[in-house]
Parts: structure tokens; sequence; C-alpha cells
């Protein structure tokens, strides 16, 4: 939900295979705080695959290249994502745009830290293409379909390993691309929008927008239900909503008007762990208090020669003469220990 609220993030689905790659579908805004509390290194979520760019989506976006940046990760972030219907509504344009938003950010660090980190390799693929790969590698292959969300763009994605089959909806209004492609499925992962008088009642929202948001370009819990009991997944899994107390009991008996298969009711944290045999629903464990972990490779360091974004005016006003004796033992100490002497800091 593009609303921000603290105990619920917007979309986020993290999918790993056994032979360890991991793949972020949508990066929505307050995610990356649960995927950071997962202790992942950096160098490990470097692909990203958007569905579309509503900022519930896609919202995090900095947090995901700007925190995997500095904390480790050693290659550019790669982001996956659909063309629109111009070219100021695709996912190279949106990127493009984040890095000039973001030009001080990534100008002031480049300086600093090595540039290459933060740079964004982004791969656009067309919105309307049927069950079309848009990427494959190691074993995986991803596969994008049309979806119905507010206009031309967004995109659902299938994804295919070791003989096993997750399909991600992203946004969208049942469709019949989705009927068609997401069929023998082990894990269904579709929108279930809340009832027309939820959003007039908690979401503030007039009663002519209550019920185009809730199923005009989103999907209904009836719809969901229809949809899944015509796809038949081995699970289904109804997500884009806020899960609670006032909410979560009524949307369940939507949904079961129309479906009676295995079904979760997403919230944050939440894991499926599929095999061939059976898919368990858990939650994960997490730490309030995460850090980086190294991962499998390390960063190159500052590049050499690179000017620095600082200029003499704002170089005058550095106290060296009180805080470099203060800090020198310390710092003295530190490049001992990793071997830092001949670095210009210590000369």
């Amino acid at each position: 939900m593009p609303s921000a609220r603290h105990g619920q993030a917007a979309t986020c689905f993290l999918i790993e295979v056994d032979n360890g790659d991991k793949f972020l579908f949508d990066v929505g805004t307050g995610s990356m705080a649960n995927v950071a509390a997962l202790m992942i290194p950096y160098d490990m979520l470097d692909k990203l695959f958007l569905t579309h760019l509503h900022t519930d989506h896609m919202g995090d976006i900095d947090a995901l290249w700007a925190g995997g940046w500095t904390a480790g990760r050693s290659k550019a972030l790669r982001v996956w994502g659909p063309s629109g219907s111009r070219e100021d509504m695709g996912t190279k344009y949106a990127m493009d745009n984040f890095l000039r938003f973001a030009n001080w950010d990534f100008m002031t660090r480049a300086a600093l830290i090595s540039p290459i980190p933060g740079r964004i390799e982004t791969t656009e693929f067309d919105y309307k293409g049927v069950n079309q790969v848009v990427y494959q590698e190691n074993g995986v292959t991803i596969r994008s379909i049309p979806a119905v969300h507010a206009g031309d763009g967004p995109v659902s994605y299938i994804f295919e390993y070791a003989g096993l089959k997750v399909v991600f909806g992203g946004d969208t209004f049942p469709n019949k691309w989705f009927l068609e492609h997401a069929r023998d499925a082990d894990l269904v992962l579709h929108e279930a929008f809340l009832g027309p008088e939820d959003f007039v009642k908690l979401y503030n929202q007039p009663p002519g927008l209550a019920w185009r948001a809730c199923c005009a370009f989103h999907t209904s819990g009836q719809a969901f239900g229809k949809v899944m009991s015509t796809i038949e997944p081995r699970h289904a899994v109804a997500f884009h909503f806020f899960n609670e107390e006032a909410t979560r009991y009524g949307l369940y008996d939507n949904i079961r008007e129309t479906y009676d298969g295995p079904l979760s009711m997403a919230t944050d944290l939440m894991v499926w762990n599929i095999t061939k045999d059976a898919i368990t629903e858990r939650m994960a464990v997490i730490t309030e208090d995460a850090w980086a972990v190294p991962g499998t490779a390390r960063q190159p360091g500052p590049e050499r020669g690179r000017k620095s974004e600082y200029t003499p005016f704002i170089l005058s006003g550095r106290w060296d003469e009180g805080a470099q004796p203060a800090q020198k033992r310390m710092l003295d100490e530190f490049a001992e220990k990793y071997g830092l002497q001949d670095d210009d800091w210590c000369k």
C-alpha cells in the first residue's frame, strides 16, 4: 500500500534457490528494513525485478542502492523491469532519473569509496511480451506477462527452477495472460485487496474511489479466489493489504466465497519453503539490530585520482588542529592493525 505504516512494509519478495542465488521482486517503501534484518550479504542482493513503478513497489530503491553500496556490495546493482507506453514511463527512464535525483549522493560517495557499486545496470524489456524470457542464468528462468493495473506497463513474473514454478502477480486486475500462464504453479502470489467498505471506513477514501481501488485496477478478495480456483496452484498467497485484526478476517471470508484451496494471508517476513514434496509456511528469524555481513567478493577501493567534491572553502573550515591530535593514537593503531600506513589519511 502506498501509505507508510510502522508495522508493515510495502511489497517486496525475496526468492532464494538451492545454489544460493537470490532474487528480489519489487522493493516497496519500508521493505529494505526487513531485507536487511535477514543479514544477507549485499553482494547476493544485486538482482531486482520490478513489476511496475508505483512507489509501494519501488520506493525503497534508494535504501537497496545506497545501503548495499556502503555495506559491501562489490558490483553494480542490476535492475530488470518493463518498458512503458512512452519512453518516460519505462524502467530505464525511472532508474536513470533516480540517479539524477541522487546525484549528490552518488558523486560524494564515488569520490570517497568505490564508484563501481553505485552504478545501476538496467535491463528494460517489452511490457507487451507474453511469456517472454527476461532472465536465464544458472538454471533459473524468469518470464514476464502483461498485467492490468492503472495503465500500460505493469507485468507479472513467472520464476522457474529445478522443476518448480513460482508466479508473482505484482499489481493486476484478473487477466487472461495470468489465467493461461500461471497454471501448474507451485506457489502463486497475487494481490487481494480489501473490500470497498474497508477503504471508506479505515483508509479515508470516498466511496467512488473505494470501489475503483478495490475492484477496477486491483483484485478483490472474491476475484482473487476465482483466479485461484481457476488456475489451481499447489499453494496460493494473498498480499497487498494491511494485514491486521480489523481487516484480515473479512478479506479471508471474501476469498473463501470462491476458493477453498491452500492459502496464506501474507504478512511481513513470512516464508515458504518449496519442494516437490511439500510447501511449508513459516516465519523468518531476524535480528532487530542487523549489521552487514561479508559477501563472496571484496569491494573495490577508492578510484585513485578521482576529483574530490570538496572545495577549498569547505576544507578551510576543518578543525584539524583539534580533531587530529585527539584521534591520532586510535587511527595509528588502526592503520598498523590493517596495514594502512601508506593510505593518504595517514600521511
